[in-house]
C-alpha cells in the first residue's frame, strides 16, 4: 500500500507560481511512476503531469504544457510539481498518485492540497 501526503497549496494572484509536494510511504517509492490530478469544483478528477519512476520520461496534460514541471527525489520518497503562469482555471484540488505504464493512477486518494488563482 502507498500512503501520500500532498502540500504546498494556496491562494496565488494569476501569473504567479507555486510548489506542491508529495512524500509517499508504504511500498517502494522508486518502483513506480507517480502522477499529478487535479479537480476542480463541479469537475471529474483530471490528469495534470506524469514521471517515470527513474524520473527518464514525464508527460504532461495539454492545459499544462510549458507551465508546470513535475520531479521526483526518490531518496526522499517525494515528488513535485513546480507550477509557474498560473491561471484562474488551475483552481482546483491537486491531488498526487502512484500511476501505472498507463498514467492510471492505483492507490489510493490523499487529502490533497487546494490550489485558488485569482485573477
Amino acid at each position: 500500500q502507498v500512503h501520500l501526503v500532498e502540500s504546498g497549496g494556496g491562494l496565488v494572484q494569476a501569473g504567479g507560481s507555486l510548489r506542491l509536494s508529495c512524500g509517499a510511504s508504504g511500498r517502494t517509492f522508486s518502483s513506480y511512476g507517480m502522477g499529478w490530478f487535479r479537480q476542480a469544483p463541479g469537475k471529474e478528477r483530471e490528469f495534470v503531469a506524469a514521471i517515470s519512476w527513474s524520473a527518464g520520461s514525464t508527460y504532461y496534460a495539454d492545459s499544462v504544457k510549458d507551465r508546470f514541471t513535475i520531479s521526483r527525489d526518490n531518496a526522499k520518497s517525494t515528488v513535485y510539481l513546480q507550477m509557474n503562469s498560473l491561471k484562474p482555471e488551475d483552481t482546483a484540488v491537486y491531488y498526487c498518485n502512484a500511476v501505472d505504464a498507463n498514467y492510471d493512477p492505483f492507490a489510493s486518494w490523499g487529502q490533497g492540497t487546494q490550489v485558488t488563482v485569482s485573477s
